[in-house]
């Protein structure tokens, strides 16, 4: 059993089309208990790789039919193969086969004939980096079914998940901000409160004002919130929009009392984002406020130096700009 809880042995696709040096790579890595597949390099290799779903590819460079550069380039491009560790291996180790390695994504290069003191270790280091990335990944799905579960049980009539999304995407485009900033502006928006799974019933739901010691209780949540997501190693970026969305531009927000520039970047575009999202939706305790009504209340917040007065400027344009098209 590996860190990650699997006792299945991880699966090795070994590609090359000379027969002896195919042999001495999967005895070496059987004999470490990998579950090894042969592959001559002649016939259809990108099917076996779809069938087999290796953990790991140990592809040689010059075969009959393919150029394991080429390979390589397409399966990383690919979205079901691209996390599918590849190490490249020929007789010739030259600096511009390392080089070309590097370029089409390989995750190593090794020289023929392999040493096991230089392949197993790289081998077990590939395959638990896939591993937990595939381990965040499944952590990151169960997040959003809590997530979710928790907007059904406080927000019985949910929000427009379909709807933050669409406007994410539009006001980020219009921002000139990356794919990258964008999705992490979606992602926040499904796990921005999951901090409140640790706090009690009684404090969530209550119908009457709460008291001071309640709503401390409640500002914890976006510590905890962050806590839960820091491991989703590459959604770095959403973990800061959890712990900073209830910061205000006048230092007077919460948990760090940031001010002005010093609160990121994304955390403010969201919060604009998100009290939108918020003013414009149906809620037990109140009607949808107008798309203008709703502008008016940012636009006072900023005035107030709640909010970033210039952001919100850019926002309050594309929407009139948006309503416009």
């Amino acid at each position: 059993m590996d860190i990650f809880g699997s006792s299945e042995a991880a699966k090795i696709l070994v590609i090359d089309d000379r027969p002896l040096s195919r042999v001495m790579a999967v005895d070496l890595l059987s004999a470490n208990g990998y579950d090894v597949i042969e592959h001559d390099g002649i016939s259809d290799i990108f099917t076996t790789i779809i069938t087999a779903s290796p953990d790991l590819i140990l592809m040689d460079l010059k075969m009959p039919n393919y150029n394991g550069f080429d390979i390589c380039q397409e399966l990383k491009q690919n979205p079901d193969t691209r996390s599918i560790p590849i190490i490249l291996m020929s007789v010739a180790d030259d600096n511009k086969s390392r080089i070309k390695s590097q370029e089409v994504m390989a995750d190593a290069f090794m020289s023929k004939p392999l040493e096991s003191m230089i392949l197993l270790p790289e081998v077990e280091l590939l395959i638990q980096r896939k591993r937990l990335s595939e381990w965040l990944e499944q952590m990151q799905k169960v997040l959003f079914l809590i997530s979710q579960a928790l907007e059904k049980r406080y927000l019985p009539e949910g929000k427009s998940g379909i709807r933050f999304d669409k406007l994410a995407q539009g006001f980020g485009e219009y921002l000139n901000l990356s794919p990258v900033e964008i999705s992490a502006l979606i992602l926040a928006s499904h796990l921005h409160d999951i901090g409140t799974v640790a706090i009690p019933d009684a404090v969530m739901m209550k119908q009457g004002k709460l008291n001071e010691e309640e709503r401390e209780l409640i500002k914890n949540h976006v510590l905890i919130g962050e806590e839960i997501c820091k491991p989703m190693q590459n959604r770095r970026g959403i973990a800061q929009i959890i712990r900073h969305h209830h910061e205000r531009w006048d230092g007077s927000g919460y948990p760090d009392g940031l001010i002005g520039e010093s609160i990121p970047k994304l955390a403010q575009i969201f919060q604009i984002l998100d009290i939108y999202e918020a003013l414009t939706s149906h809620r037990p305790y109140k009607q949808p406020y107008s798309n203008q009504e709703a502008l008016n209340i940012i636009t006072e917040e900023a005035e107030k130096g709640w909010r970033n007065v210039k952001l919100v400027q850019q926002f309050v344009a594309f929407m009139e700009n948006k309503q416009l098209t």
